[in-house]
């Protein structure tokens, strides 16, 4: 453990193979990885280590490094992987967790628990020589929110698959969105720095007008504790945010329920893949509302005419990501045009199976 480094037989593979793995999710991205700790892979010669600690079950090696903090990260890169990884061994493998974050191992106990039947090692305090029948060095990111079911043994892991374990793991009780109460619970996910509802207080009335009884989630520390908070959005029909990590909260809503994503004007780096994509492969429904230029706080600083507004793409061209970024997901908050914005509301009503009077439609 001290040197985090895996021998195994040379009667295997050829004699003196070393492989270096980051075991790390987001293989493609090399700006994460350089801060992943590095496994080194070898063979045993002339002669293995002496054993301190002698296992029956296998190990499954990863990092609880990287993006971890944010929870479409964490979703991503570690507890769906983790799940499609050590769901084969039925709970009969041990977790061993380099550049190990005990406020994450904390926030997810309920899945580790689940997922393994042994406590966690962190190689940081433990630098001992722990022996096992075999090992998987590193978990595999196979797209945002989702999973390739036909990659997977048995053709059997998908979504809908996870999302019943999580239901599980976090005792969710509501399944369907045909389940959930009358009038329906619409979550809005309010955020308190960047991307701004601006004008939220008439988009709650607004929201009441219509039928639903409003929630609003603001603060970190409420969302973080995922045991209380998934089930408040387990009883929710719709949710509602700014393209952002607290979408990723969709994972606890029932089956049939809708997930409303604001798109910020000018910022289209992977919004579909985040968001859009997912949703059905979750059995949800997804809704979308399109920002227009005088719906942005950008035209108060810039006026309505100027290019940051207009042509959203040259603030790309001539800066790239970094630049878009900035302006319009750092910089950037949102005044929403209430009558364009019910509509929306209106298709998540009937989505849901609530009528509405015709007046409302």
């Amino acid at each position: 453990m001290s040197t985090m480094q895996v021998h195994f037989p040379s009667s295997l593979v050829a004699k003196n193979t070393t492989t270096v793995v980051r075991p790390y999710a987001m293989q493609g991205n090399t700006y994460v990885m350089n801060d992943i700790t590095p496994i080194i892979i070898s063979t045993t010669e002339p002669a293995p280590p002496t054993c301190d600690h002698t296992h029956q079950h296998p190990a499954i090696i990863f990092s609880s490094g990287g993006y971890t903090g944010n929870i479409f990260h964490e979703f991503n890169e570690n507890l769906i992987p983790l799940f499609i990884t050590s769901r084969m061994f039925k709970s009969q493998v041990h977790f061993i967790v380099v550049d190990y974050k005990p406020s994450f191992i904390k926030k997810y106990r309920r899945v580790f628990m689940r997922l393994s039947d042994h406590e966690i090692i962190n190689p940081a305090v433990d630098t001992s020589v722990h022996c096992f029948p075999g090992a998987i060095t590193g978990l595999k990111f196979h797209k945002f929110l989702g999973i390739n079911t036909p990659k997977n043994p048995s053709d059997h892991y998908s979504m809908p698959d996870f999302r019943t374990f999580i239901r599980q793991t976090y005792r969710l009780k509501t399944q369907s969105v045909f389940d959930t109460p009358n009038p329906p619970v619409l979550l809005l996910i309010s955020r308190r720095t960047t991307r701004k509802f601006l004008n939220q207080e008439e988009m709650v009335n607004m929201m009441e007008e219509l039928g639903f009884q409003v929630l609003i989630a603001s603060s970190a520390k409420e969302m973080s504790n995922v045991e209380k908070f998934s089930h408040v959005i387990n009883s929710c029909s719709v949710m509602v945010g700014v393209h952002g990590a607290g979408l990723a909260n969709e994972i606890f809503l029932p089956d049939g329920a809708v997930m409303v994503q604001v798109r910020p004007l000018g910022f289209q780096w992977d919004v579909d893949s985040f968001y859009s994509e997912p949703g059905p492969g979750m059995g949800l429904r997804y809704l979308e509302y399109m920002m227009e230029p005088d719906e942005s706080s950008l035209a108060d600083v810039y006026g309505l005419d100027h290019p940051v507004l207009q042509d959203t793409a040259s603030v790309a061209a001539n800066g790239g990501y970094d630049a878009a970024r900035e302006m319009y997901l750092d910089k950037q908050d949102l005044r929403l045009n209430l009558t364009r914005f019910r509509e929306t509301l209106v298709q998540a009503l009937r989505f849901v199976g609530r009528d509405i009077n015709v007046a409302d439609a």
